[in-house]
């Protein structure tokens, strides 16, 4: 199973390298020191963590997403013919549905990254107010 640095798992949980430290001493996500001495994280366990307890900055809702959302596969559904994909982005939770054997090419797993790539005709921006402030 692939491994996370903290540098690595904040980017994929769009939190900083502090926030990431702070939820491993508290406990909440789990992680081992590699051979280096430095903390690591195993992606399956990176992937329940986001699946459970996605962080939430209200920071990032002022501003529209964009159409590439790389992140933390969280879980796969495969039947005969069809697969759908999670992918935790941040804050962001991206789902697919493609061929079964799409999936199996791209080697999509719990714990893998993966990058969601959105094309759409219609986007739809929603202005968030800031705190205090009023619209009329």
């Amino acid at each position: 199973m692939q491994t996370f640095r903290i540098s690595e798992v904040a980017g994929l949980a769009g939190v900083s390298g502090d926030t990431v430290r702070r939820w491993i001493d508290s406990g909440r996500l789990p992680a081992a020191r590699g051979p280096h001495g430095h903390r690591t994280v195993d992606g399956a366990d990176l992937a329940a963590f986001l699946r459970a307890d996605v962080p939430d900055d209200p920071a990032r809702q002022v501003s529209s997403a964009r159409n590439r959302f790389r992140g933390l596969v969280t879980a796969v559904r495969r039947d005969g013919v069809m697969a759908q994909v999670e992918i935790q982005a941040g804050p962001h939770r991206v789902v697919s549905l493609m061929s079964r054997e799409a999936a199996d090419e791209l080697g999509l797993d719990v714990g893998s990254v993966a990058a969601a790539i959105v094309k759409s005709t219609h986007v739809v921006v929603e202005n968030e107010p800031v705190r205090g402030q009023r619209h009329g």
